[in-house]
């Protein structure tokens, strides 16, 4: 087996892509920061809003993204696109 070779500034950059994308993703089905946190079952927009801009290291977790998809109603995969702009 061979050693993991993902810096931590490759992980940053893919919790920061991630963030961009369900931001993008928020804002293209009109939702707010406030309201999506509250679906998701949370009291406030700061778990959403540190983590789309991945802020003081924070991210996005399997499970916030399992929640915000089904939310969203998009496949999950779809914050995983790195591609995408």
């Amino acid at each position: 087996m061979k050693e993991c070779e993902i810096s931590p500034e490759k992980m940053r950059a893919f919790y920061e892509k991630i963030g961009k994308n369900v931001k993008r993703i928020r804002k293209e089905k009109g939702i707010s920061q406030l309201e999506l946190s509250l679906a998701i079952g949370h009291k406030a927009v700061g778990t959403i809003s540190m983590a789309e801009i991945c802020l003081n290291s924070k991210h996005f977790n399997i499970e916030h993204l399992i929640k915000i998809a089904d939310v969203l109603e998009v496949d999950v995969c779809e914050f995983f696109d790195l591609k995408n702009k």
